[in-house]
């Protein structure tokens, strides 16, 4: 008998010492006066086993069936192997169309021995920070380095910003390392889309932070912290992963998601996850994206004078030879002039993105120059003393034999 049905019968014991009125006994068990007066009838004839109910030892009708949980089961070790509940869940929907509940299907796969039910770790307390407000207020930074093709390609690193205020994925983007260079296609990114976010939170990354070395040689800010100061971007670097939880795991939740997302697409190579990632991100933003406190997008427009090529290149100084010809990244340029002496043995500043010259000039006026193209400077080759007799000599080199003296 269920605590339900001992209630009842201590009810109906009431009413028979004319302790209770069926009045009041259908008010303590909830139910209309209609109904309990069946009940009573039914305790009146049978007793006890009157108030039991019906539908004991009888199957439930809305059971599935065996053969449904067959044909799930063989979906899953099939397919969806190494899933969890939840995305299989979403799996079996989207590609077989077989509509289930993630417990059922937990259950299921627990009984079969595909999952396992995970220990719950003893969560660290971290004090609570407020959402920001507004889409576009913050962004969170990170690359994330793994095998994200399992084997079927190289290892690279996919690196992402996630808004604070909605914990969606504005952009994404897959790298073979985590540089300079790739956090500056993402940013451009999500300029020519979104505009100027307010501020970026990443960690200290030597991409973002000025390491000692550098501190020693008086270099107080990265060129990606320049940028960023150019666009009017400010930049906080957190003290610990903690501190930007939102982005350290939604790389978790792409790793176990994503992963298995580009498998089922056959993708395996940079260029295709690529291509692959924005229609994911939209999906993924609209599954998992949260309303923003306030409905204003913080962004800010580009302003007439942010140039991006400009403002991401990298600026050295070179120093003119009489010839108007100067050196870089081991290539010969050559600065074309109609009044070649008044540039002879000037400094000019050379603005270059991934070892190619984007623009040259002299005290803010830009230069035409040319590659030379007969002289290309190569590093020289680390040789010991020996290498280099036996290259002057033009002779092997000889090996004694195991009677020699030397030995």
């Amino acid at each position: 008998m269920s605590v339900k049905e001992a209630e009842r019968l201590g009810l109906m014991r009431e009413v028979d010492s004319k302790n209770l009125t069926i009045i009041k006994a259908s008010e303590r068990l909830g139910m209309s006066l209609r109904q309990t007066k069946r009940i009573r009838k039914r305790y009146l004839q049978e007793g006890l086993f009157g108030l039991l109910s019906k539908r004991k030892g009888h199957p439930n009708v809305r059971k599935i069936g065996k053969e449904v949980r067959d044909k799930v089961i063989h979906l899953i070790k099939t397919y969806y192997p190494d899933f969890g509940p939840t995305l299989a869940q979403e799996k079996l929907l989207e590609r077989d169309k077989i509509s289930l509940s993630d417990e059922t299907l937990r259950k299921w796969m627990i009984e079969e021995n595909i999952w396992k039910c995970k220990k719950k770790k003893e969560k660290k307390t971290h004090q609570r920070r407020a959402r920001r407000s507004r889409f576009g207020e913050l962004l969170q930074g990170d690359g994330s380095p793994h095998d994200w093709f399992e084997g079927r390609g190289e290892k690279c690193t996919l690196l992402l910003f996630v808004d604070d205020a909605t914990s969606g994925v504005p952009v994404g983007k897959f790298a073979p390392t985590e540089t300079t260079e790739g956090y500056l296609d993402l940013l451009k990114m999500h300029l020519n889309q979104y505009g100027r976010p307010l501020a970026l939170y990443v960690d200290k990354h030597t991409v973002f932070r000025v390491n000692r070395e550098e501190l020693k040689k008086g270099v107080g800010i990265t060129h990606f912290g320049q940028v960023l100061k150019e666009l009017d971007i400010q930049l906080i670097c957190a003290h610990s992963p903690e501190a930007k939880g939102k982005v350290e795991r939604k790389n978790g939740v792409f790793q176990d998601r994503l992963i298995k997302e580009m498998r089922l697409a056959g993708i395996s190579s940079i260029e295709e996850a690529n291509n692959f990632l924005p229609k994911y991100l939209e999906k993924h933003n609209k599954q998992f994206g949260k309303e923003a406190a306030c409905p204003e997008d913080a962004h800010r427009a580009l302003r007439k004078q942010d140039n991006l090529e400009e403002i991401f290149a990298r600026k050295d100084k070179r120093k003119l030879s009489k010839d108007l010809s100067f050196q870089h990244k081991g290539i010969l340029y050559l600065i074309k002039t109609k009044t070649p002496r008044r540039l002879q043995h000037t400094m000019v500043d050379v603005f270059w993105r991934r070892n190619a010259i984007i623009k040259v000039e002299h005290n803010g006026e830009e230069l035409q120059y040319k590659t030379w193209a007969e002289t290309v400077y190569e590093k020289p080759a680390v040789l010991d003393s020996k290498e280099i007799a036996m290259i002057w000599l033009g002779k092997k080199a000889h090996k004694p034999s195991m009677k020699h003296p030397w030995r």
